[in-house]
């Protein structure tokens, strides 16, 4: 039966304001006094996402920069992957990041090329915050994911540069309208999933997953139970027909469905 909770934040899991639902938090509270474990599974920086969960009150599994690092309950690393430092190095340029807000997440460090104060909306909870840096010279090492915010027209055309010119050397996805995102081609939510489970001893016939944008694909493939949101892109809805749809995000949709699934 169910063990595994994985649930994205943004568009799935928080509030349209990005933050937490005091309902949501005490749903899963309840649920962790059943014995319930949980992965958030999210394209956030974990420093971000470990505030997150403080807020939440419960213990879990992080998945952050879009499985690029896995972290447990008591802040272990267990799995990371970094982008190629040459390929970084070309990504940062201009000739791709041009009229984009550039952000790299490492480790414990975000760093953007100039500030973006519309950004730091996303993380009131954590109250995380970046570096600006002038990113064009880094070295490119120990780089989990960059984060190109644009229009989403310009992020479509980039999008399409990176896939023709880098093929399956990257992973590329979208987290948002706003947000193109680019990890190692190992890295996905899916994979870092697999981590958890395996850790975990759990089967993914007893893992039941929440998600909303592109960037949920492949967790929501890897679950034995995924749940679309209501609010979910119509891309990543085409490519998932069978999986239903529940409530949206302004809704609280995850705790409304979680406390009827378990009968809160």
């Amino acid at each position: 039966m169910y063990q595994l909770i994985a649930t994205d934040l943004d568009g799935t899991l928080l509030s349209p304001d990005h933050t937490v639902p005091p309902h949501t938090a005490q749903t899963l509270r309840d649920l962790q006094a059943r014995g319930l474990r949980f992965a958030i599974a999210t394209g956030r920086h974990y420093c971000d996402v470990r505030g997150i969960r403080d807020v939440l009150g419960i213990e879990a599994y992080l998945i952050t920069s879009n499985g690029a690092r896995v972290h447990d309950p008591h802040n272990r690393q267990i799995h990371a992957e970094n982008i190629d430092p040459a390929l970084v190095r070309a990504l940062v340029q201009p000739k791709f990041a041009a009229g984009t807000s550039l952000n790299l997440y490492l480790d414990e460090t975000w760093l953007i090329g100039e500030p973006n104060e519309d950004l730091l909306r996303y993380h009131q909870d954590s109250g995380f915050t970046y570096e600006v840096a002038d990113i064009p010279s880094i070295d490119g090492e120990g780089v989990a994911k960059i984060l190109y915010v644009s229009a989403h027209a310009h992020l479509l055309a980039l999008e399409a540069r990176l896939l023709a010119e880098f093929d399956d050397t990257l992973y590329v996805t979208f987290s948002a309208l706003d947000c193109l995102e680019v990890m190692a081609p190992t890295v996905s939510k899916g994979h870092a999933l697999t981590v958890v489970m395996d850790e975990l001893g759990i089967a993914a016939a007893d893992c039941i997953a929440f998600g909303d944008n592109l960037n949920d694909l492949e967790m929501l493939q890897t679950a034995g139970h995924p749940f679309l949101m209501g609010n979910a892109n119509p891309r990543l809805v085409a490519q998932l027909p069978g999986v239903p749809q529940i409530g949206s995000n302004t809704e609280g949709g995850v705790a409304l469905h979680l406390r009827t699934l378990f009968g809160l």
